[in-house]
């Protein structure tokens, strides 16, 4: 092995030392002073979120539910539109793309299939091996392929097709004069053109007694006359180039021939190709008012998405629409439409000028109270990014006069900004003595107090919602600041130990830089890395890979037998972040990857990152060593994904593609794994063979030794009495809050010994900040139980927008809603 270095890594933490980075290596540093080191751990405010954050979401969620359940199926689109955006500001992926794939499936336009699809597909972005197998269940990738748009429109037809000319008294022949040349047409036919011609060929109009009309000044050729002429025959358009076409619809448009210029609309779609086609074409497409082409042009343009927002063209063009023109290329689905292209601007640079143009869109398509909060908040959000503080306060205040709360808080920061930090302090405390109190409310409060009052408003936040990562951020940081870095480091394990959170590993990296503990910081940018590989720290400044290598050069090397040990140990400790970092190391070098990146995947599945679990999945796929190694590969890929789609046939191929799989030569460990797959994975603990003390005894040797033991206390509540029961449990509920079996546990006890209020607020504790089939279930059952008719309803649609197809739930909610008043 090779000698760690012996110089020090950081004789200080000065931030306008510290990111010169030259040749590899940092520069030399000052000495170490409070005031680098406070410079070093800053954390900074909690962002304030561009998305939709009702003050009770299971109210909203009841509330889509319902109309869901008897409204026009002309407005099913829109509602799971608006079931996304709530689950978006929950943060939950899975339950989003769930509520798209549903948007989609259940689109009543051909415009609502373009946009859900090509939603759909952006966020499948990287997932190609994905969509690969899932075309292998037939209906499950269709969102992914283009869409024969003039198939969607109905057939225009001439008045002549109608049988709507009387051509009894009129002659047979009529004569077009363009220019030098005259077009022989057959009178009637040219009359069924459309009402117009019909008058005047055959009305009081001096042209229906002459034989011959001249069309010179009408901006019509003599070739585009003649194939008029040939469509009022047939009923169809030869091979026109693409000029005569477009002269043809201007034609059809001015004397309203809309069988032609339907003809022309579908001819002109067919040749939109590619992206330039569609930039040529758009234009002329709303100016003559051709539905099929403009939403032909959008396809190509949302098809290559994120790409085509790079494209400046493409953006003027979509951002310089108004109502009726929108409503040309998009027809009922504007505000789905500009709802897709303002996220993916968002996600790109959420203070950028294309930002901004596609907000102000959203906002103009918004039409109900719900969309204009979204529309709103999210063009204030940018606003505020931009330091564009007067157009910011209009948007947050016009968002929170429709009802959208969260909005205060980019008035409260307005405020501050100002230096009228009372008036920001007094806002949130106004929403707080309103509303029932959640945890981004204390959150935001904390940052306008200092002392004591700061740390007790941080802490009345982590109480009502432990998922927020900044307060245990600042108060680790606090605590590092004065010298104290066991409880500093105390502070902020706490909040990894059951949420792997970029930003507090981060934090973590830079207390073990000011310890110069390089091994820890390594592992800890070595697990960022395995999240996010672009991540970059400091505040976007330096990537996380520049630093990796930079500290690695502080740290011994390891042998790929080191690292197998190391592997062997943060396992059996169950070290997940250990286990993830070590991992990192070996795929450097020339281990086998398919099978660590599937160990990876593993892990992250456990740790809840399911982003960068279907990454690893992918990567182990790619690296298989061979078929039977990649066949469980994609039983693992398929499992993860199938829920998100509700066709039966993803299944059956899920279970079929995992026999394969097991019939295949290989070893015991992989068949293993494919057996996961197609059955429940359990804690095996021999409980018929040496009964319930010995299973206690075991779980409690885990506990002694795993450093993440959360799942080894609630295990062990199943081996003993009810007293240490909840012992256990209230270890879990403070190792990981997040774990929902303890809330519905003490639930239970607690409407057992007929504490029907308790029971109901305990689960009401956990649902404010995590959504969750169960509870939601157990609450509605609660409710039914005491009587309360309209709290289990919500409770029951609230479950169900969670999940549609559970029976058991499905049967509750039949119940309950049959003794609605």
């Amino acid at each position: 092995m090779r000698e760690s270095c012996n110089e020090p890594f950081l004789s200080a933490i000065n931030p306008q030392s510290w990111l010169q980075v030259e040749r590899g290596k940092l520069s030399k540093f000052a000495p170490q002073s409070p005031s680098s080191l406070e410079s070093l751990i800053k954390v900074p405010e909690p962002s304030i979120l561009p998305y939709y954050k009702p003050i009770d979401y299971v109210k909203v969620l009841a509330e889509i539910h319902e109309k869901l359940e008897s409204c026009h199926p002309t407005e099913r689109s829109s509602l799971y539109l608006m079931q996304y955006q709530v689950f978006k500001g929950l943060g939950e992926s899975k339950l989003m793309r769930r509520s798209l794939r549903s948007a989609w499936s259940k689109a009543s336009t051909v415009h609502e299939k373009l946009v859900f699809g090509a939603w759909l597909k952006y966020e499948k972005q990287g997932e190609d091996i994905v969509s690969d197998l899932l075309s292998s269940c037939g209906k499950c990738a269709k969102e992914f392929g283009s869409i024969d748009i003039a198939s969607e429109f109905p057939v225009v037809k001439t008045l002549s097709m109608l049988g709507m000319v009387d051509d009894a008294n009129l002659p047979r022949v009529v004569s077009f004069q363009i220019g030098d040349e005259r077009i022989t047409c057959e009178r009637h036919k040219i009359a069924g053109l459309s009402a117009p011609f019909q008058a005047m060929l055959n009305g009081c109009f001096t042209e229906s007694v002459c034989d011959d009309v001249d069309l010179s000044e009408n901006n019509i050729s003599a070739s585009g006359m003649r194939a008029i002429s040939d469509f009022s025959k047939t009923g169809s358009l030869s091979e026109l180039a693409p000029s005569l076409l477009l002269e043809i619809l201007v034609f059809g448009n001015r004397f309203c021939c809309e069988g032609l210029k339907d003809a022309c609309d579908q001819k002109l779609a067919s040749l939109v190709l590619c992206r330039q086609d569609a930039v040529e074409l758009i234009e002329f497409a709303l100016e003559q008012n051709s539905p099929v082409l403009a939403a032909s042009c959008l396809q190509v343009f949302l098809h290559e998405l994120p790409d085509s927002l790079n494209d400046d063209q493409v953006v003027e063009l979509l951002c310089s629409l108004d109502r009726q023109q929108r409503s040309i290329m998009a027809g009922p689905a504007s505000f789905s439409l500009y709802s897709l292209l303002a996220e993916v601007s968002m996600n790109s640079n959420p203070s950028s000028d294309r930002a901004v143009l596609f907000g102000k869109q959203l906002v103009e398509c918004a039409g109900n109270r719900r969309q204009k909060m979204i529309a709103l908040h999210q063009l204030g959000c940018t606003r505020l990014l931009r330091k564009e503080c007067d157009e910011a306060e209009m948007l947050f205040e016009a968002a929170l006069g429709e009802g959208h709360v969260y909005s205060v808080l980019g008035l409260a920061r307005l405020c501050h900004i100002r230096g009228h930090s009372k008036q920001s302090y007094g806002k949130i405390s106004f929403i707080i003595s309103s509303y029932t109190p959640l945890g981004w409310m204390y959150q935001e409060r904390s940052l306008y107090c200092d002392g004591d009052k700061q740390w007790e408003e941080l802490e009345k936040a982590t109480e009502l919602d432990p998922s927020l990562t900044y307060p245990y951020m600042y108060r680790a940081a606090c605590l590092m600041r004065k010298q104290d870095v066991q409880a500093a480091l105390a502070e902020i394990n706490r909040v990894l130990g059951f949420k792997l959170a970029s930003e507090c590993l981060e934090l973590r990296f830079c207390f073990y830089l000011a310890l110069e503990d390089y091994q820890s910081a390594l592992r800890d940018v070595q697990t960022i890395l395995t999240l996010s590989p672009d991540y970059r720290m400091f505040g976007g400044r330096v990537g996380a890979s520049q630093l990796r290598i930079l500290v690695r050069e502080h740290v011994e090397r390891w042998t790929t037998a080191d690292c197998w040990l190391q592997l062997c140990d943060t396992w059996s400790l169950v070290d997940d972040i250990g286990s993830l970092s070590v991992i990192y190391q070996m795929l450097v070098s020339d281990a086998p990857k398919g099978f660590l990146y599937f160990r990876q995947s593993l892990l992250l599945l456990r740790l809840n990152c399911p982003e960068a679990a279907m990454r690893s999945l992918q990567l182990a796929r790619e690296h298989a060593s061979t078929e039977p190694e990649r066949l469980v590969y994609e039983g693992w890929i398929l499992y993860d994904t199938a829920d998100s789609c509700q066709d039966p046939s993803c299944s059956s191929t899920v279970v079929s593609l995992l026999d394969e799989a097991l019939k295949c030569p290989s070893d015991r460990l992989r068949k293993g794994q494919a057996l996961n797959n197609l059955g429940s994975v359990a804690l095996l603990v021999s409980i018929t063979l040496n009964g319930k003390d010995a299973a206690y005894a075991e779980m409690t040797k885990l506990i002694e030794k795993a450093m993440n033991c959360a799942s080894a206390y609630e295990k062990r509540s199943e081996y003993c009495e009810r007293d240490l029961t909840k012992a256990d449990l209230e270890t879990v509920t403070r190792l990981d809050p997040l774990r929902v079996y303890p809330y519905r546990y003490r639930a239970a006890v607690l409407m057992d010994s007929h504490k029907d209020k308790e029971a109901i607020a305990e689960l009401s504790r956990a649902i404010a900040f995590k959504v969750d089939l169960h509870l939601l279930h157990l609450r509605a059952a609660f409710h039914e139980h005491v009587g309360d008719v309209m709290g289990a309803l919500r409770d029951c649609r609230a479950a169900l927008s969670v999940d549609p197809n559970h029976q058991e739930m499905l049967e509750l909610h039949s119940r309950v809603n049959s003794q609605e008043p």
